[in-house]
């Protein structure tokens, strides 16, 4: 048994003008963004489609316009409840008929959704896969006009991924049980294996593949090897993200407590979000971040897939990320409203070691370890190499970019290298000489000849190497240590003992002596200042700052009045325009990316009446 799929149009440039006037007189756009149009051409005459598109970039459009041109409801499978109710927010606030079913409703809510569903008085459904997969909803999508099915967040179907989620394997049921149906898959990160299992596992591979460029130009990539990461983290802070909301990423809970209490104390509005936090907690944070300004989530990476929050101005590593997929989803979450945002991380081999001791020790299959084994060290790569942060980055994903970008600390400092080669042999051979049984601190201890109890105990003072590399210091030391790690010379010890071992590569050097050139440590800060747009601070010559703020503080008392972030009121871009362009009447104010008739006829004349009251 099949539900009815809306038929294709007739007009392949009919569905697409259709298209373009939701565009522009629900959404308040003049133009589709890269593969929009392609993406949303394909759905309204009745095909498949894999969307690869950065965040930010306007996934959600690919599938709402169809879903509102083509008869029938468009059912979007969404993971997290809390995603699922900013859309629905979102689209309400451009009159678009949207509704979710999800398990955190009462029955008597639940029943009120059915029948709207059942009456066809619904364009977009958003569901749980979980709530889709239940053969009672199965059995009543059966019954009524489907427009499509939108599949977001489709890298959780990859085991391969960082967001695997088991029940989405099961919706290749769709294609069968709903023949005829346009389905779409959408994520923002997917390399070319996770993209193969997309349409593998959901049984689309005769499906429409677009993806779009994964760069995200407004984002300001920084990786530091400071010691001490909170205090670099809060001056860093305190410099360019004064009064900003956004995202600090922790590896473990305890580190997460740890470090909001501290930012806490040092004048932030931190809150803590993990897994262990009571439900009532995690809401409540949650909810401060998204409707609030100037909150700053102290998280593990329980939190933020699905984030809607446009204005999220930095994101902060304080600990290495799993993967580089994980690590440009997660920045992604920053600067969504394409205004500038920052990306910065603090690491150290401790966490390397950490990541390999938590793959190591897991059930997963060896073939499962090899992969992510060659992703760590990827990531690790990334973090040492002297290259474009961007080039770096979209090259992993298999994009090239002609670089230097300008926009991240290597291009803006690029960093010195040096001749390492006899450094690299003292390394690597107190390594060898220690029977590679111990980490980085130890083997430090060593190479400056520090008189401790445990290096007597192991009668390591008497080694070659013992206080061989006095011409460094210990920092300096930990920085070859981790670079020669990026190399591949040394491994983490996988067994769980925190040592470092030699590679084949490894004692082919410490053999060959070949030349090494070693990236300096870098003593400095950046000097070019980073770009910045916040609340706190002034924004460009032809933006009046006050008028700015005072339309940020309508928008804010609009939106506690409903109950929703204030960013489906307005963006905080087109509050910019607003400023910028002051414009006159409803005509001129909905003429304004990101308003349209809609919002205009709720909210035109109260912006309005501000914009009036700063003058012309």
């Amino acid at each position: 048994m099949v539900s009815n799929p809306a038929p294709a149009d007739s007009s392949a440039d009919g569905g697409l003008n259709r298209a373009f006037a939701v565009l522009r007189d629900t959404f308040g756009l003049n133009q589709f963004r890269p593969h929009q149009g392609e993406v949303i051409h394909t759905l309204i005459n009745g095909g498949d489609a894999i969307a690869i598109m950065p965040t930010g970039g306007g996934k959600s459009l690919c599938y709402q316009i169809p879903s509102i041109v083509r008869k029938g409801t468009g059912v979007v499978i969404s993971p997290l409840i809390a995603l699922m109710k900013d859309q629905v927010d979102a689209l309400r606030q451009y009159g678009v008929k949207a509704a979710s079913l999800n398990s955190g409703m009462t029955y008597y809510d639940r029943r009120r959704v059915e029948s709207r569903l059942i009456a066809g008085d619904l364009d977009v459904l958003y569901l749980a896969p979980e709530g889709l997969l239940a053969e009672p909803m199965l059995a009543l999508l059966e019954k009524i006009p489907l427009a499509l099915f939108a599949i977001d967040e489709a890298h959780c179907v990859s085991r391969w991924g960082h967001d695997f989620r088991p029940e989405y394997l099961r919706l290749s049921i769709l294609g069968e049980r709903f023949a005829g149906v346009p389905r779409v898959a959408l994520t923002a990160t997917a390399d070319e294996m996770t993209r193969r299992e997309i349409a593998t596992q959901l049984n689309l591979r005769g499906a429409d593949e677009h993806v779009a460029g994964f760069d995200r130009p407004n984002i300001r990539y920084m990786i530091s090897e400071t010691a001490g990461a909170k205090q670099a983290l809060l001056d860093f802070l305190n410099e360019k993200h004064r009064g900003d909301s956004g995202i600090v990423y922790c590896l473990s809970r305890r580190n997460v407590d740890e470090a909001a209490k501290w930012f806490r104390a040092k004048g932030l509005r931190a809150v803590p979000y993990h897994a262990g936090l009571a439900k009532a907690d995690r809401d409540r944070h949650h909810n401060m971040f998204v409707n609030e300004e100037g909150v700053i989530v102290v998280a593990t990476v329980a939190f933020g897939m699905g984030i809607d929050k446009p204005d999220v101005r930095f994101v902060a590593h304080l600990s290495l990320p799993k993967t580089i997929e994980s690590y440009y989803q997660e920045t992604g979450r920053a600067g969504r409203d394409g205004l500038p945002a920052s990306a910065w991380m603090s690491y150290g081999l401790q966490d390397v070691t950490m990541l390999i001791q938590m793959l190591e020790s897991s059930e997963a299959d060896e073939e499962f370890k090899r992969v992510e084994r060659s992703k760590i060290n990827a990531l690790l790569g990334m973090c040492e190499s002297a290259d474009c942060r961007r080039v770096t980055i979209l090259g992993y994903f298999g994009e090239s970019y002609e670089g230097p970008c300008g926009n991240c600390d290597n291009c803006l400092e690029s960093p010195e290298t040096w001749d390492g080669t006899v450094v690299t042999q003292k390394a690597l051979s107190c390594v060898q000489q220690t029977r590679q049984m111990f980490g980085v601190s130890y083997l430090v201890d060593v190479l400056l000849g520090k008189s401790t109890d445990r290096i007597k105990r192991f009668g390591h003072h008497r080694l070659k190497v013992y206080g061989a590399g006095l011409e460094l210091g210990a920092s300096e030391w930990r920085t070859v240590i981790r670079q020669l790690t990026a190399m591949r010379l040394l491994d983490p010890d996988p067994d769980g003992f925190g040592g470092l071992r030699l590679t084949d590569k490894g004692r082919a050097q410490l053999q060959a002596g070949e030349t090494v050139l070693l990236r300096k440590l870098r003593r400095k800060k950046v000097t070019k200042p980073a770009p910045r747009v916040s609340s706190a601070a002034p924004l460009t010559d032809t933006v009046d700052q006050a008028l700015f703020d005072a339309l940020r503080k309508l928008r804010l008392g609009l939106a506690r009045a409903q109950n929703v972030p204030p960013y489906v009121i307005f963006h905080d871009m087109t509050l910019m325009e607003m400023a910028r362009k002051r414009p006159r009447d409803a005509a001129t104010m909905a003429a304004i990316a990101g308003v349209g008739p809609v919002k205009v006829s709720r909210y035109g004349e109260e912006f309005l009446k501000v914009i009036r009251e700063y003058g012309t």
